[in-house]
């Protein structure tokens, strides 16, 4: 298969193979998340928590990787997007009283909004201003969310944010678990096809070597900006379910400091595979759990983590795995 013809968008032919083994990772990986969620459900309620953020987290990886690892655009400000969707959708519930089925697309449009304003000014930087100009529009926002008190809340933030009432409300952990984990599958089905249609093939192609692309006629910018808004629309969805898991949404929300969490994990997992962020973000969560149980200086003790993930898999847990499992292969077909 030549590969300019795939990441140009030209319609190739795959394997028949290859299209039926695609469809069973996907049905195997929901039907692990199906198998998780019910686990957990049977389990007392920090174990369901954490297994909700688990997938709040993954799935807000996964929209930073549509960027990072998809279109080589690297962000320190993807926290606004997270942050903005969850402040607007507390503010229509609190200020408004306006139902879920309200509050939350609106969340999600001040979120694609604010990247569509981010990104005017951004994209039309190289992909190291990139990092630095999406970091300072994040800390603009920030310091709104602290300095206008009236508003925001200020430090304190907004509480007393219901959940969701599909049929009955989801104020039990487990409840909220299953809608969670419906909003994760299908965001990420949503973010794997758009990955393996030619626009996300296209956005390979950006990544790897944008003037030729330009030379092609692709008008990059529009590419790149569309990627931006998309990755914005599902960190949007990550945030409100974060809001309405906690019934509180802070300042925090839009720190550079979750920014930079997030593209830990998806450093940590493998970027520009979204399977590889969601393990990222499963093991950031989980040792963060563990880790701030025993000693207050889990940052620390995350960053030394991180330093032997550079050191021994530096491509990210994912490859790494899969290293592992072939050399395991190789050793058993030759020991029969």
């Amino acid at each position: 298969m030549n590969p300019h013809l795939e990441a140009t968008g030209t319609r190739v032919r795959r394997p028949l193979w290859t299209d039926r083994s695609r469809t069973i990772r996907l049905l195997a990986a929901v039907a692990g998340i199906v198998l998780v969620v019910l686990a957990a459900s049977t389990l007392g309620s920090y174990p369901v928590e954490l297994i909700t953020q688990v997938l709040i987290y993954a799935l807000f990886a996964m929209s930073l990787d549509l960027l990072v690892g998809y279109t080589g655009l690297p962000s320190l400000g993807h926290s606004a997007y997270f942050g903005v969707a969850a402040y607007a959708a507390a503010l229509c519930s609190l200020k408004l009283g306006l139902p879920f089925w309200c509050a939350a697309p609106v969340g999600l449009l001040a979120a694609v909004v604010t990247a569509l304003l981010f990104n005017l000014i951004a994209l039309r930087t190289a992909r190291g201003y990139y990092l630095m100009i999406t970091l300072a529009l994040a800390q603009v926002l920030w310091s709104i969310a602290v300095s206008w008190t009236d508003l925001t809340g200020g430090d304190n933030g907004l509480s007393g944010i219901a959940r969701p009432v599909i049929g009955r409300p989801l104020e039990g952990a487990a409840s909220y678990l299953w809608f969670v984990a419906l909003v994760f599958t299908v965001s990420a089905m949503a973010m794997w096809r758009i990955v393996r249609s030619p626009f996300g093939q296209a956005l390979k192609g950006i990544r790897e070597n944008e003037p030729r692309m330009r030379a092609l006629g692709y008008e990059t910018w529009r590419y790149k900006l569309v990627a931006s808004l998309l990755a914005a629309l599902f960190a949007g969805i990550a945030g409100e379910c974060f809001l309405y898991l906690n019934g509180f949404v802070g300042p925090s929300s839009l720190a550079v400091a979750l920014s930079a969490q997030v593209l830990l994990m998806v450093l940590m997992g493998a970027a520009g595979t979204l399977f590889g962020s969601m393990i990222g973000a499963a093991v950031f969560v989980v040792l963060q759990n563990i880790v701030s149980s025993y000693t207050d200086r889990w940052l620390f003790v995350m960053g030394a983590i991180y330093v032997l993930f550079a050191l021994y898999a530096p491509a990210g847990a994912l490859p790494w795995l899969r290293e592992r499992w072939a050399r395991y292969r190789n050793s058993v077909g030759g020991n029969t």
